[in-house]
This record gives C-alpha cells, sequence and structure tokens, in this order.
C-alpha cells in the first residue's frame, strides 16, 4: 500500500497494491496497520456506499461539525469520479484550498480526507459507486454543507457544457465567507 501527501498535506491518496493475473487480481483495500502507519490511526465505524446513475451528479461539499465530525477514506468500486477536499479550517496556511482527485475502479486508487475538510464528488462515467469508511456515524444535527460552486473555491468540476445534477440542499449551502468557525486549525 503506497501512501502520498496531495497537494493538501492531511489528504493522503492511497494506492492498494494490485496482484494480477489471467483469473482478475487481489488487492488489500484496507489495512488498518498499514494506514496507521502513515498517520492515519483511527477505527472506522461506519461504511457507506453512494450510486450515481449518470455523468454531471455532484454531491457536495459536505462535514460534520464536533462533536461527530467525520474523517472519510473513499474508494470507487464502479466507474469514475472527481474527488474534491476542501481546507476549512480557520487558520490553517491551506484554508479555503482544495485538492481533486480522479478515482476510478479502473486504478482502485483511495483519498483519505481528515476532519476539517468539506468534501464532495462529481461522476464522470455513468452509474458510478463511491464507498467510504467514516470515523464518526452519521448524525443529522452536525450535518453542515458549504456551496459545491462558491467562486472563491475556485473548483473545476470537469463538467463541461453538461448541467450538474444537485439536491435541492446542495444548491443552497453557505459560501465559505459565510461560513462559521466550525474548525480551528492546529
Amino acid at each position: 500500500m503506497h501512501v502520498t501527501d496531495t497537494a493538501l498535506p492531511d489528504v493522503k491518496l492511497i494506492q492498494p497494491a494490485r496482484h494480477g493475473d489471467s483469473r482478475g487480481y487481489f488487492s488489500e483495500v484496507f489495512r488498518e496497520d498499514a494506514l496507521a502507519r502513515h498517520g492515519i490511526a483511527m477505527r472506522f465505524v461506519q461504511e457507506n456506499q453512494s450510486l450515481s446513475a449518470a455523468p454531471g451528479v455532484v454531491r457536495g461539499l459536505h462535514f460534520q461539525i464536533a462533536p461527530m465530525a467525520q474523517a472519510k477514506l473513499l474508494r470507487v468500486v464502479a466507474g469514475r469520479i472527481l474527488d474534491v477536499a476542501v481546507d476549512i479550517r480557520r487558520g490553517s496556511p491551506y484554508y479555503g484550498q482544495h485538492v481533486a482527485v480522479v478515482l476510478s475502479a479502473a486504478d482502485g486508487h483511495q483519498l483519505f480526507v481528515p476532519e476539517g475538510f468539506a468534501h464532495g464528488f462529481c461522476t464522470l462515467e455513468p452509474n458510478s459507486e463511491l464507498v467510504y469508511k467514516v470515523n464518526r456515524y452519521y448524525s443529522p444535527e452536525c450535518d453542515r454543507g458549504l456551496l459545491w460552486n462558491d467562486p472563491a473555491l475556485g473548483i473545476d468540476w470537469r463538467l463541461g457544457d453538461t448541467e450538474p445534477t444537485l439536491s435541492d440542499k446542495d444548491r443552497t449551502q453557505p459560501a465559505l465567507a459565510d461560513l462559521p468557525d466550525y474548525f480551528t486549525y492546529g
């Protein structure tokens, strides 16, 4: 398992090894001890799966606040997505910056998004499925979001001329400038 920093050092790209032959491949997609050696030492308590039928579905940018703030370990099991994490920790040298990584079932790469980051994704292929582990349970009372297309974030969702498919909730999230100080860096 190869783990590297992204442009936002606390967000990690994880590349599990695949051992293949004429039958297909085998891959260890989760090893608690290997992740801990790379600073990802936590207990994951819930696993979620999301299917988006069409390309251009944007889900996010989502996060949970204390006491149920979540870290996420994400991987695509079908299709391909653009996965995005935005640093929303007030005082961080990376505050308001984002990283965008293409994840696909074909490459098997994963993204670790720690607490203090908003997360979202855009489907790049039909029938894209995302599976992700979280370190705290879902809490409707702590569920929050950030406006997916806030110009201050400068995210290229790779939509081209495609009109995104969004939930009503994601259309009305606050912009970064209006986001309360939910997280503090350090």
